[in-house]
């Protein structure tokens, strides 16, 4: 594969991740605490039309850096570490892991009705993802700075 395309994987993955820290915390720190501010009639309307509005916003991405994250393997500048990419795709498992098992169960059984147990759950696992998140930012970063300061 050419140069060309390896910085282009190589950019695509952190540019997504990158996207994606940043979401995360915007989504920690204000959306999924503000859920709890909806009332109680409107909340199953307002989760159902969240999630589907959702997932336009965080999949594509999503996608793309878990892409990005296994081309890697085979396709990377020869300053990142095969470490530095196991690394990254064992925080990624760890995000794709907590969304599914966390996450999901959390928003379908709010999507049902409001119920404080359960938003408390979800803001509380959520940080697994935050932390995941900003873990793979600096990793991202930190590559991102050693193949600009070689070449």
């Amino acid at each position: 594969m050419n140069d060309v395309m390896i910085r282009l994987i190589f950019l695509s993955h952190a540019a997504t991740t990158l996207y994606m820290t940043g979401l995360i915390w915007f989504v920690q720190v204000v959306h999924y605490p503000l859920l709890g501010s909806i009332g109680n009639a409107e909340f199953s309307a307002y989760e159902q039309r969240h999630m589907s509005l959702t997932t336009w916003v965080v999949a594509p991405p999503m996608l793309v850096e878990a892409a990005g994250a296994l081309l890697l393997f085979w396709f990377r500048p020869a300053s990142v570490a095969t470490w530095q990419v196991w690394a990254g795709v064992i925080l990624l498992a760890i995000i794709w892991l907590s969304t599914a098992l966390l996450q999901v169960p959390c928003h379908d059984t709010l999507s049902k009705g409001f119920d404080a147990e359960v938003h408390h759950r979800l803001v509380t696992t959520n940080w697994v993802r935050t932390i995941a998140w900003n873990l793979r930012g600096l990793l991202v970063l930190w590559m991102v700075w050693v193949t600009w300061k070689v070449n």
